[in-house]
């Protein structure tokens, strides 16, 4: 049964690895792009939640770029902290700067899409940039990415940022959920015209202003927890020109502080990526377990066959490792030797989220309860 896995492990493994390998070519590096020193006005949209400790060195961030024809709108939703006082600061020190707070969420709705959506409403740009309140620029970010948006006439525009991580355990799960993102959901197909396989990330997702209206706006994922992948999934689909390119220079976020703080955030949006769906739950369990686990046991099998499947599954699965870490990240690709460790970290994170979800009735985001079968009704 197990040569029979593992052989089937290998062949998989092989796609997956001619696939990565003229993938990760495609994707460029931000870094060494041009800058637009001078163009139409670009609108970023910030909406923000409880982030009083973190928005002020983002926004500080953003008003230090190059390109200046820039209007920010800052989104505080439904915030029980200092976050709308902080924005308020900001808007009484840069007049280009407006606020907008909700009080109340509108039925059908997800906080942060609508919120986004409001912002929306408000923007006057030619180009909108939807951002996340935690998230700092190097200073020629905005018009590294509007020339590339520009050179290559694009609808849309994601770029990876540095995940940036401070416990050891802590990247290797970041680095373990980006190194299955990978072969999951195939981000480098965004920049192949012919491919409908899109994504997009939260912390920069850039697009024009025609495209997204004509797209349908959030509306069109408005009770879908990973909003910013899947406007970017929806978007390709639906025919606009995307890429994804890396800025690991120019862009930083914190996903998280900590790893029990990752297996909190993960809660909303893990059950969502496998649609909601038990089975899926099973299969994502089981193929993280086979692929990523049980071949570090099995390499230690008497049967020698056995053996030497497992270590061809390793060898191929490391090799993928290491290119995907090296090309979408900062860390080092020796945490490759604590994968299986990692990818038990990663199935109690998938076990946890989906029994929270089944608990609660739905997923909590943002201080409020969102019922399950209202997010499988708007899959």
């Amino acid at each position: 049964m197990l040569t029979v896995l593992f052989s089937m492990g290998i062949l998989v493994w092989i796609v997956f690895l001619i696939d990565v390998l003229t993938g990760l070519r495609k994707i460029n590096a931000l870094e060494v792009e041009d800058c637009l020193e001078n163009g139409p006005l670009l609108s970023v949209i910030v909406a923000a939640r409880n982030e009083e400790y973190q928005i002020r060195a983002s926004i500080l961030s953003q008003l230090a770029q190059t390109y200046r024809n820039v209007e920010w709108i800052l989104v505080n939703d439904r915030s029980t902290d200092a976050t709308g006082l902080v924005m308020e600061e900001f808007k009484k020190e840069d007049q280009r700067i407006s606020v907008i707070h909700i009080k109340e969420l509108p039925e059908g709705w997800l906080g942060k899409n609508n919120a986004l959506y409001q912002g929306f409403l408000k923007a006057s740009g030619k180009w909108l940039l939807f951002t996340d309140a935690d998230v700092k620029f190097e200073k020629e970010t905005f018009a590294k990415a509007l020339h590339y948006f520009e050179k290559h006439d694009l609808d849309h525009l994601t770029a990876a940022p540095n995940l940036s991580a401070k416990t050891f355990w802590l990247k290797s799960f970041v680095a373990f959920f980006l190194f299955g993102f990978s072969y999951f959901k195939r981000p480098w197909a965004a920049n192949n015209p012919k491919s409908k396989i899109g994504t997009g990330i939260g912390a920069f997702n850039l697009v024009s202003k025609e495209a997204y209206k004509n797209f349908g706006t959030h509306e069109m994922v408005k009770m879908r927890p990973d909003d910013d992948l899947q406007l970017g999934m929806r978007m390709k689909e639906a025919g606009y020109s995307q890429r994804i390119v890396t800025a690991l220079k120019l862009i930083e976020v914190e996903w998280y502080r900590s790893l029990q703080e990752a297996f909190i955030g993960l809660e909303k949006n893990t059950f969502a990526g496998l649609h909601y769906r038990v089975s899926m739950v099973f299969f994502a369990i089981f193929g993280v377990f086979i692929t990523n686990v049980l071949p570090f046991i099995t390499i230690f099998s008497s049967n020698k066959i056995v053996a030497l499947l497992s270590f061809g599954i390793i060898l191929l699965s490391g090799i993928h490792y290491v290119l995907v870490i090296k090309k979408m990240t900062v860390f080092s690709p020796a945490m490759f030797l604590v994968l299986p460790v990692t990818a038990l970290l990663f199935i109690y994170s998938i076990i946890r989220a989906s029994y929270l979800t089944y608990k609660r009735g739905g997923i909590m985001w943002r201080g409020t309860l969102y019922k399950l079968r209202e997010l499988r009704n708007k899959e």
